[in-house]
């Protein structure tokens, strides 16, 4: 069913130093700096024109300002200091998260740390081998070994975990230095997305176990990022996986451009929202009034606009997290927009505490802070899945 392809433009890094490589890196972003912007890269038959203004230059560099550089170097060293031994980090309850993990891995990757290489590339290279550990035993289903008594997680955390693991394995495959460790990474990501695709319900959707009779949208849209992170890695997804992925997400919008958790009922808010956007982007769909719409219905939780303190606290990270990701992919306009007033929010968020370092209403500083660090650091281009 799988088919992998070479992709050589990230194998042919395997053999920089990271000093070398982040050059290149930079040189590459200048490059693409003269071309026009395509956003992410576009699915085989689902590809749009995307309704980016201006060029791929419109990363908002010019807004890491000084006291945010800060703020992220110290989140990364206080991330890299919670790390346990087996390389995962812990949830609320003490026991290893495969989400968490995952999160944090980006967070570092997101600052062109990977494997072996950079300040970081000791803790990724260990994020690599939990992950790879978590679906050892379960045919690729990354949901990791609990604490207590070495049960799996399962219930809400289980297809959450396998879908932010799928996606840091997506983004680490091909920075792998040793090919017997990129061969293990490439074979546990091709199990990893067989499960997911084997996971999906009749409507197109996923939810907290395989096969649920009732799919969400946020559980989705972590699959839909994990299969597209996958593709741009050279693995092969059926087309009508993405189809039906879509037909869902669009099933759960609604009259005012906001999305619901299930299909067809419900009512709007705003991390629901933003992590549907970012499933449509994932799938190649950069327009049409589902998007226009569900980006007017974002703005307005723009921080320090209108609606801001609706957002609800428990899912303040997750919901902005995505709120990023769909600014960073619509275009220069609402980047430019977002990103300052973000970017004051969590440095103000951050203050009274050590910088750097944030936390929510779960109590969970690594999770916060990891969000936190990949919102901070879009402008650094460096996640594959979301390079311009």
């Amino acid at each position: 069913m799988w088919v992998e392809a070479d992709p050589a433009s990230r194998d042919n890094a395997v053999g920089l130093s990271f000093e070398d490589e982040i050059v290149a890196n930079r040189s590459r972003r200048r490059f693409l700096r003269t071309l026009p912007a395509a956003g992410l890269l576009a699915w085989s038959g689902h590809a749009q024109e995307p309704t980016r203004g201006g060029a791929a230059s419109d990363s908002g560099a010019e807004f890491l300002t000084a006291e945010t550089q800060t703020a992220i170097d110290q989140g990364l060293a206080f991330l890299a200091s919670k790390q346990s031994r087996d390389g995962g980090f812990l949830d609320r309850f003490a026991s290893p998260s495969v989400g968490i993990t995952a999160i944090a891995g980006l967070a570092f990757m997101g600052a062109g740390h990977q494997p072996g290489r950079g300040r970081y590339g000791r803790q990724v290279a260990r994020i690599v081998d939990f992950l790879l550990a978590s679906g050892k035993n379960t045919n690729g289903y990354l949901v990791g070994p609990d604490a207590f008594g070495g049960r799996f997680q399962g219930g809400q955390a289980g297809m959450y975990n396998h879908g932010f693991g799928t996606l840091c394995l997506a983004e680490v495959c091909g920075m792998i230095p040793d090919p017997a460790r990129q061969k293990q990474v490439r074979e546990m990501l091709e199990k990893a997305i067989a499960y997911t695709v084997s996971a999906q319900n009749r409507d197109g959707g996923w939810r907290y176990d395989p096969n649920p009779p009732v799919a969400d949208v946020s559980v989705t849209v972590a699959q839909m990022m994990a299969l597209r992170a996958a593709k741009n890695a050279g693995l092969y997804v059926r087309k009508n996986v993405i189809d039906q992925g879509v037909k869902f997400i669009r099933g759960c919008q609604m009259p005012d451009g906001g999305f619901s958790y299930f299909k067809g009922q419900g009512y709007s808010a705003f991390a629901r929202s933003a992590a549907a956007l970012v499933g449509l982007y994932s799938a190649g769909i950069y327009q049409g009034d589902d998007i226009a719409n569900g980006l007017r219905y974002l703005e307005q939780f723009r921080p320090g606009v209108g609606m801001v303190n609706t957002v609800p606290a428990q899912h303040y990270f997750y919901g902005h997290y995505y709120a990023a990701l769909a600014m960073w992919t619509a275009g220069r306009e609402p980047w430019s927009r977002w990103l300052p007033a973000i970017r004051d929010e969590l440095l103000m968020k951050s203050r009274g505490r050590p910088v750097g370092v944030w936390t929510d209403e779960s109590q969970v500083p690594t999770y916060a802070t990891a969000m936190a660090l990949i919102i901070l650091q879009l402008p650094n281009n460096y996640l594959p899945i979301l390079q311009k």
